[in-house]
Order: structure tokens, then sequence, then C-alpha cells
């Protein structure tokens, strides 16, 4: 069921502010005033819940482009998540993979299993207690790493630089907030 028309309600969100011409006259027909521009649409007052909205959606989408950039494509994910995890944080247990990642030890064997037989990662034995193994990521999981980090930051400077430096300076303070958010 559509929510009763409140003000903010019938305000165009961030989202349709750049549409079309056309779009823009369907929706002063309908709706009234005419739509925002992305300039203005920064002025008005939008619902929590609309901006939460989009965020969301913007965040995953070019999450999910970002990702899209890798070294090699037959890594999963979640795969490429636990090499750079053992990248960035070093040599650590499957229980501690699995507690980073969120998910079950049988199913993080599987994946250092497959990060092992494409030569990612090596199985060490703990200098202080020869029982347990660390998983610690090789000179070509380390280089992937780095490759991949390199390509994903290429599309997205390629990208960014393509902006008018208003709009840049405006991302760089989402992106703060955007990092206060993930932190509370």
């Amino acid at each position: 069921m559509t929510p009763p028309m409140t003000p903010s309600a019938t305000a165009v969100s961030p989202r349709q502010a750049g549409s079309s011409v056309s779009s823009a006259v369907s929706a002063a027909t309908i709706a009234g005033p005419p739509p925002q521009t992305r300039s203005e649409s920064s002025s008005r007052r939008i619902t929590t819940h609309e901006l939460s909205s989009d965020v969301r959606v913007a965040v995953a989408r070019l999450s999910r482009r970002i990702r899209a950039e890798k070294a090699d494509g037959a890594l999963s994910d979640g795969q490429y998540s636990v090499l750079a995890l053992l990248f960035r944080e070093g040599e650590k247990t499957l229980s501690e993979l699995a507690e980073h990642e969120r998910v079950t030890p049988p199913s993080m064997n599987r994946t250092v299993n497959k990060l092992e037989s494409a030569g990612y990662v090596v199985r060490q034995a703990s200098s202080d207690d020869r029982r347990k193994v660390l998983f610690v990521p090789t000179d070509a999981g380390r280089e992937l790493v780095k490759e991949t980090r390199r390509r994903r930051d290429a599309w997205l400077d390629r990208r960014l630089a393509r902006l008018p430096p208003a709009t840049r300076a405006l991302l760089a303070d989402a992106a703060q907030v955007m990092r206060e958010l993930a932190d509370s």
C-alpha cells in the first residue's frame, strides 16, 4: 500500500532528480511543482527513509561494480575477502577467519582450500603451538591483492576525474560521513 502523500513525500528523490526533460514534464503535470535538480535536491528536506534507501542502493551498486575489478576473476568475492584480510592483518587461524567473515568453520575450510590450491595461501604451524595451523598469503597471493587494489583504484579514479570539482568535494564529505556510519 502506498503511504499517504505528505509535503516531504511529494518531493522528488535524488535518484529522480537527474531524470530527463520528458520525465520532468510528466512529474510536474502529476505531482505539481517541477522536480529539483541535483544541487537543489541537497537543500530540500528528505525523509531518513528515502535517504537510507537511496544510500543503501547506491553503495551496494558501487560496491558490486568495484568488486568486479579484480585480478583473478576465478576467485569469488568471499575468497578474495579472506585473501585481502590475510594480506592486511597477517596470519590467521581457520576459526579467526571464520569469525571475521561470519561463516562456519567448514565453509571457511572450503574457502582456504581453494585459495591454497590456487597458490594464494599456505598453511603453517604456529611457532608457539605446533598444533595450531595458520594461514599465510604467498607472494602470488600478495601480488594478487596489490593488483586488484590497483585495478579498483584506477577504475574509480577514472570515473572521479570526470566529475566537476564541487562534486568531488561533496563526495569527499560523504565518504567521511559513510566512514562514521560504518564505525557506529
